[in-house]
């Protein structure tokens, strides 16, 4: 059993925000998270639908519906980072606990995870100049590769 300080795992993690959710340990949630444990182990982003035709060949019946709602709700609950590019496409990503933003290239998407935030102070003036109470926010910084301004 896991004392107290000891952290969760990702998959863990998977199947706390699953019950929290209301959502009952089923054989297709089972499948979803030990593959996305998988990918959060080696660092994959993935689509959803990517996700879901891996996850048919170990069950054709499993409707992409249900990995659908099951990655967003894990975006809700802050497992999964949904990262978007310029095209409007996008993909998700296992991140760490840590608080952090992204840089991703407009033209191969590679997405990098980055460190930098803007200053609490700044946010709070923003969100007082328009009556707003802050209670987060997201970063994305859209730029050029090393390797695609090579190719360029």
């Amino acid at each position: 059993m896991k004392s107290e300080t000891e952290p969760l795992t990702f998959a863990a993690k998977i199947q706390a925000a699953f019950e929290e959710g209301g959502q009952r340990q089923t054989q297709p949630r089972a499948l979803i998270s030990k593959r996305l444990t998988d990918l959060a182990s080696c660092g994959t982003d993935f689509t959803v639908e990517q996700l879901w035709r891996d996850l048919q060949r170990s069950d054709p019946h499993l409707g992409r519906a249900t990995v659908f709602r099951a990655v967003e709700m894990l975006v809700s609950q802050g497992l999964l980072h949904r990262i978007e590019f310029t095209d409007g496409s996008h993909v998700y990503r296992a991140c760490g606990d840590g608080h952090h933003h992204h840089l991703t290239c407009v033209q191969c998407h590679r997405v990098i995870d980055v460190e930098v935030c803007l200053e609490e102070k700044s946010l709070q003036k923003v969100g007082a100049q328009h009556d707003f109470v802050i209670e987060g926010h997201t970063l994305t910084l859209y730029g050029l590769c090393p390797e695609c301004r090579k190719e360029s």
